[in-house]
């Protein structure tokens, strides 16, 4: 086994040598390496044997995205080493779980090794419809939408939209009144002319200093009033009031129904559809399991038919080894890539105890848990996929 091992003098060299004394092929290389290229030339001389395995130091200027997402891509293991809280926030914003000490020795490494364990970005400045869907099973679409909106409301004017015809819930999650007018009422006004910037403000409800919301309909047979060409004209009037109107949908995406109902009625998955067409950018979340994975990539290609062009940021949610095994990251982003041909990822760790938290104060997670990986994972996928800065202001 080829290994390469990017750490400060002298665990690097040590490490090397004790791998080496172990049988495996390890070279050692400085924390400072720039990128997997040059990495990987620095071993290539030796053999033929593609790397297998690169150890890194976890820190800002060495455990990058771009590294990262190029390990996936070639089937190479990481093993983040590092002491204290922010290589293990990182490590764990990256999915690659508890970094190792510096001084662990190769046995060490050898048997962790044997126990289970990106979208054009968009213009800051412009105001968008951000739709976020996932495939059936509940891949936790709800909550990433809800992190996401909490996330870019720290410095843009945000609005939460629940528009699920099937199973709302942003208002049971937050706690917030689900008898009220809602997105319902703002599709009604529509169909009356009478909707705009000042009559959101009123029927909507404000999320402390975060997103303003707009709840979804507190009975299913109320669908109806989410009519596609009244979620088109309220979207469209979002995009006056708010930067960011971000959007919760349902997982069903098809017209079936169409075949079999009145051809003058509405339909069940109409403000789905809307949703998605009207939107700037696709946030699709996928289940970070085998069912889950499963799932997204039947229903991918029936999103892309839906919206076309539409630029669609695609996240692993729940992110685990337990459900994957070894190198669960890298499985779920060769999964995408080779049966959907998806190439950019951003993954969202699981972390139960800050969510169950948040369930339980009917709160957002970055509320409750400032610190969860999750609001980690949501807050590196707002600045690389959304291109916003969300650093709070000096």
């Amino acid at each position: 086994m080829r290994a390469l091992i990017a750490l400060d003098e002298p665990h690097a060299t040590r490490l090397a040598e004790e791998l080496s004394r172990l049988g495996w092929d390890a070279h050692a290389t400085p924390a400072t390496t720039p990128g997997l290229a040059a990495a990987r030339g620095g071993v290539r001389g030796a053999g033929d044997e593609e790397l297998e395995l690169l150890v890194v130091a976890a820190r800002h200027d060495t455990l990058t995205r771009e590294l990262v997402t190029a390990c996936d891509r070639e089937g190479i293991r990481i093993v983040p080493v590092g002491d204290g809280e922010t290589p293990a926030r990182l490590a764990q914003a990256f999915g690659l779980g508890v970094p190792m000490s510096p001084r662990a020795s190769g046995r060490e490494l050898v048997r962790a090794l044997r126990d289970p364990l990106p979208v054009a970005p968009v213009p800051r400045n412009r105001r968008r419809v951000i739709a976020v869907w996932g495939a059936a099973g509940s891949p936790g679409r709800s909550t990433i939408a809800i992190e996401l909106a909490v996330e870019l409301a720290r410095d843009r004017d945000v609005a939460l939209i629940d528009a699920d015809s099937h199973a709302p819930s942003i208002a049971l999650a937050l706690g917030l009144p689900d008898e009220g007018p809602g997105f319902a009422a703002a599709c009604r006004q529509v169909n009356r002319g009478a909707l705009d910037v000042a009559e959101l403000d009123r029927i909507a409800l404000r999320l402390g200093r975060g997103p303003q919301v707009l709840a979804g309909i507190n009975r299913p047979s109320r669908w109806p009033e989410l009519r596609e060409d009244r979620v088109r004209a309220a979207l469209s009037i979002c995009r006056e009031w708010v930067d960011d109107t971000v959007v919760d949908v349902a997982a069903p995406l098809d017209r079936d129904e169409e075949i079999v109902s009145d051809l003058a009625g509405g339909r069940r998955n109409a403000a789905t559809i809307a949703a998605l067409q009207e939107a700037d950018l696709v946030v699709a979340v996928a289940g970070a399991d085998p069912v889950g994975i499963s799932r997204f990539v039947r229903g991918y290609a029936q999103l892309r038919e839906t919206v076309g062009a539409t630029p669609i940021a695609v996240v692993a949610n729940r992110l685990r080894p337990g459900s994957l095994g070894i190198d669960a990251r890298g499985q779920v982003r060769r999964s995408l890539d080779r049966f959907a041909g998806i190439r950019d990822v951003w993954f969202v760790p699981q972390d139960p105890r800050s969510a169950d938290a948040a369930l339980l104060a009917a709160r957002p997670i970055a509320d409750v848990a400032r610190r969860s990986p999750i609001v980690s994972g949501v807050r590196r996928f707002v600045s690389e996929a959304l291109a916003v800065d969300t650093r709070k202001a000096a």
